[in-house]
């Protein structure tokens, strides 16, 4: 079933904003920066000026996202033409680096959900800036299997995701695609085993939700890209046309 979004205490605290009730809110929900702890925001203007601002942005693969010299804007990168991925597009909003992985850290093992908001507000920034980027039909969150799932308590993905998808416009849908097989976490894999890791992970309930139509998948942080490669790879035999990765922070290649 399509998400939709919810009204209540979030349509509450956005009418309270819009009359001016920021002030009061701020006092009531105090919060500090997230890199530096300057008070007031969740991102002060400077930190986002520092690593997500016009100076911050590097010239990245489209398809993968790795970076690239600077000459060779809107150029494949080496490893994609030679193998090209199941997925068509990946958006990030940042490098995976210091001081920004702490902030995935603290959000992925540590609880802290308030900053699933702001990692969908400066990835929607990030898919919005790229040109001629068309906006997928449907969000996708990676899903857990549900022994990670109970050991956490949520999905970091779903989390970035649901705010993701009310401030693109675009719907979506929490159970598009569900972990069939337990697998080992990636990044706690030998690169060499991740592929043979997450082969037949993923399962894709009703196809025909899938099928013609332009995917976005949703992700905290995307690393040798297997992960979200058998993801696409599924999603496309089940008949879809195009796949976008929409991911807030990308591993830089070692």
């Amino acid at each position: 079933m399509l998400a939709t979004p919810r009204i209540g205490t979030v349509g509450t605290i956005a009418a309270l904003l819009h009359q001016g009730g920021s002030a009061l809110l701020r006092g009531l929900l105090p919060a500090s920066c997230a890199l530096c702890a300057a008070s007031g925001e969740l991102l002060c203007p400077a930190c986002a000026a520092q690593f997500f601002g016009a100076e911050a942005a590097i010239v990245r693969c489209p398809r993968c996202a790795n970076p690239l010299p600077d000459t060779d804007q809107g150029q494949l990168c080496g490893a994609c033409r030679v193998e090209p991925p199941a997925f068509d597009v990946t958006l990030v909003a940042a490098d995976y680096a210091m001081p920004l992985d702490q902030l995935v850290l603290q959000l992925k093992f540590g609880h802290r959900l308030a900053l699933a908001p702001l990692f969908a507000r400066l990835l929607r920034d990030a898919v919005l800036q790229q040109p001629g980027f068309t906006l997928p039909a449907l969000l996708c969150p990676v899903p857990l299997g549900p022994r990670r799932l109970a050991e956490r308590g949520y999905n970091q993905a779903l989390e970035i995701a649901r705010p993701l998808a009310r401030s693109l416009g675009v719907a979506l849908h929490p159970r598009l695609a569900r972990r069939v097989h337990e697998t080992a976490a990636q990044s706690s894999v030998a690169p060499e085993q991740r592929l043979h890791n997450i082969a037949g992970a993923f399962a894709i309930p009703d196809a025909a939700l899938v099928q013609g139509r332009h995917i976005g998948v949703v992700d905290d942080v995307m690393t040798s890209g297997r992960t979200l490669n058998e993801l696409a790879a599924t999603l496309k035999r089940h008949g879809a046309a195009q796949v976008s990765n929409l991911v807030f922070a990308r591993t830089p290649p070692h």
